[in-house]
């Protein structure tokens, strides 16, 4: 990594560094997600599914991150004001606007022009109402039962995400009561999208929305009366689960217990279409206990998430990226042979989703039947409901090989498949364990031990992202097949740590959250950083993560610059050090970049002399993030084969120092530029490497 240096800077007394609002920063990753449904190089369905994924990032930060802010701003102790809470729902507002715009104005009139719809009421002819009356009679309405509110109706319980109605009716119900409010629950089981017959679209792909469908026949439902005014709402919760672990006897139980409340947490947002009349939305927000802020009026309909229906469900692949098929890597693993004889060799780089992942679980696989294998540990975070390397483990346990699952039961969202795997593992006699109270395991790790000639040999594979094969399509992560015996020798020592829960000793190679990875990075930046004040040229760190808000790094890494290094950071998502500024953080420069693939491996270079023994690069589970370097397990691994650690800066690194088209320059304000809308992008240079 030979790029200009700056000059080494004498150290002055600089005003403290205001860091980034993190919950702003997340906003403006999703600004940055939403551009691509703005690109004319990206085809049409996926700058859709851009919009969707908006939507869904959104979700997940209400219910999340915006509601421990709210959390926190009623702590008296706590650093987040009321004007932090408005100041970010002031920003929310904007990107959820500016999303319906691009929906509304940009991309659906250019799905129209390609014979692709949403037919509204309105728009629907005799022949496609007479259709959609039949499917509400036959599909529609016997799902649907509409409460109306007196004292012994009260205002219904209403589900985290899920999505209803709410209708002003005239008159007096059948019992002669003024009772004018009515709330219909959009049932769950129906598909959001319709799509009509060819018969009745001349030539075009239309559809319907299920909410269209019932507004459409709203008054059917309410015989003898009048609908006079109606909207579509939902409601976001706080959807963290809450367990004490230290007051619990089992944390299985109480988290499977816990799921069946987290639907119903505290409300933090409310949605109804901008035509809601302002006395339902006021009668909503009471109902929800929610301010004026929380109220969110949109110019479409309410969840784009469920869009995604309609890009399934449309015949039109010039309107998709073009498919992609990760490759197998022939050379340095041949497919039709023992990957444990390959690896005595040396070790494997495996660089998704450009590689396949299918090594990952051909490895498990010839675990399984291997005689000679006799046991097999794997850390397990996200792997998803259906998985075959989950069933190659319970299959491992069955043939009776000592199978150890650390399943992370408090991975958010993926709990409840979590809790199914450790239960159905535990049923074939697999050691489970959770992990450590009050820590998340983070870490991806699997281990093979083997009886070769009369010796146990290790086999392992580590990675920067999760055992999911599905995932592995869509992310890019790095992962190392190795038979290193000291690799192999760390990988165990944590699996035995995290059952034990004995003392912590330091690691041969490998750092290790929440214990020694924090201050080992501080101590390599501080090393760059002393080399920077004695005038190396040399001195280097570049950083590629998905998150930077730990205060001590960011602070480290801007001393860092102010030496003289020079500091490149790729963060993906939310960063809180504003580079740029005169005199602070002018030495620093802040990429993210968003493209095809989600960026989610983690790289850590850090260089202080011009030998191959002064210079060090980590890939590694975690962000540099405080919650990562000390409420988790985390790994962080050398890369000490120079032909790999040069390949990774070759593909990891320096693309996308380099890229043109799909990167973006983080600002000192925060706010993000895209670099330009032309040349070089990483991604799709790597898939043409491949």
């Amino acid at each position: 990594m030979t790029d200009p240096m700056p000059s080494p800077a004498t150290p002055t007394v600089l005003a403290p560094l205001k860091l980034l609002n993190r919950e702003q920063a997340i906003l403006e990753f999703n600004r940055r997600v939403l551009a691509q449904a703005q690109r004319e190089d990206v085809p049409l369905l996926e700058r859709l599914r851009y919009i969707c994924i908006v939507s869904s990032n959104l979700d997940e930060f209400f219910e999340v991150r915006f509601a421990d802010m709210l959390d926190a701003a009623r702590d008296p102790a706590s650093a987040v004001s009321a004007q932090d809470v408005e100041r970010v729902g002031r920003a929310a507002h904007t990107l959820i606007d500016e999303q319906y715009h691009v929906f509304n104005e940009q991309v659906m009139p250019r799905l129209r022009q390609q014979g692709i719809v949403i037919l509204n009421h309105a728009d629907r002819d005799g022949a496609q109402r007479e259709w959609v009356r039949k499917f509400f009679e036959r599909e529609v309405r016997p799902l649907l039962v509409p409460v109306g509110l007196d004292p012994a109706h009260p205002f219904p319980q209403v589900a985290n995400k899920s999505l209803h109605f709410i209708c002003r009716v005239s008159g007096k119900d059948a019992f002669g009561r003024d009772n004018r409010i009515a709330i219909v629950k959009v049932p769950r089981v129906l598909p959001r999208v319709i799509k009509l017959p060819a018969l009745l679209t001349g030539g075009r792909q239309a559809y319907v929305l299920l909410t269209s469908v019932i507004r459409a026949h709203l008054e059917d439902l309410f015989p003898g009366r009048k609908v006079e005014a109606f909207s579509q709402f939902r409601v976001t919760r706080d959807s963290d689960l809450e367990v004490d672990e230290e007051e619990v006897a089992n944390l299985r139980h109480a988290l499977r217990s816990g799921l069946t409340t987290r639907n119903f947490g505290r409300a933090v947002r409310l949605e109804v279409v901008n035509t809601c009349p302002a006395e339902l939305s006021q009668f909503l927000l009471e109902q929800f206990a929610l301010p004026a802020a929380a109220l969110y009026r949109v110019n479409g309909p309410v969840n784009l998430v469920r869009l995604n229906e309609l890009i399934d469900q449309t015949l039109a692949p010039e309107l998709r990226f073009q498919p992609y098929e990760p490759v197998w890597p022939e050379r340095e693993l041949p497919r039709h042979k023992s990957i444990f004889d390959r690896l005595k060799k040396g070790d494997v780089l495996l660089h998704h989703p450009f590689e396949s992942f299918e090594p990952v679980v051909q490895l498990l696989r010839e675990a399984v039947q291997d005689p000679d294998v006799l046991a097999i540990k794997q850390t397990i975070y996200r792997t998803g409901a259906k998985s075959e390397l989950m069933d190659l483990l319970i299959e491992a346990a069955r043939r009776g090989k000592e199978v150890m699952a650390v399943v992370e039961l408090k991975a958010r969202f993926d709990e409840e498949a979590n809790i199914n795997w450790a239960e159905r593992l535990e049923a074939v006699g697999a050691q489970v364990v959770y992990g450590i109270v009050g820590y998340k395991t983070h870490a991806k790790l699997l281990l093979v031990t083997r009886r070769e000639g009369g010796k146990l040999r290790r086999y392992a594979h580590l990675s920067t992202g999760n055992y999911n094969p599905r995932t592995a399509l869509l992310y890019t992560d790095l992962g190392v097949l190795t038979a290193d015996p000291d690799q192999t020798a760390d990988a165990d020592s944590v699996f035995r740590q995290l059952a034990a829960l004995s003392k912590f000793k330091p690691l041969r190679r490998t750092l290790l959250a929440p214990f020694d990875m924090h201050s080992r990075f501080l101590a390599l930046l501080a090393q760059v950083e002393a080399a920077a004040r004695a005038g190396k040229p040399q001195a280097r760190v570049v950083v590629k993560i998905n998150a930077l808000t730990d205060a001590e790094l960011i602070h480290a890494l801007v001393r860092t610059a102010q030496a003289g290094a020079r500091v490149d950071l790729i963060v993906r998502g939310a960063c809180m050090l504003p580079p740029g500024l005169p005199g602070q953080t002018d030495h620093i420069v802040v990429r993210s970049v968003v493209g095809r693939f989600l960026e989610h491996s983690r790289v850590c270079y850090f260089r202080w002399g011009e030998h191959d023994d002064e210079e060090a690069l980590f890939l590694s589970s975690a962000d540099w993030m405080s919650r990562n370097m000390f409420r988790r397990i985390e790994v962080a691994w050398p890369v000490v084969d120079a032909k790999l650690r040069q390949r990774i800066i070759d593909e990891a690194l320096q693309p996308y120092l380099h890229d043109t088209l799909d990167a973006w320059q983080l600002g000192p304000d925060g706010r993000s530029m895209r670099i330009s809308d032309r040349g070089l992008s990483a991604q799709q240079a790597l898939m043409r490497r491949y």
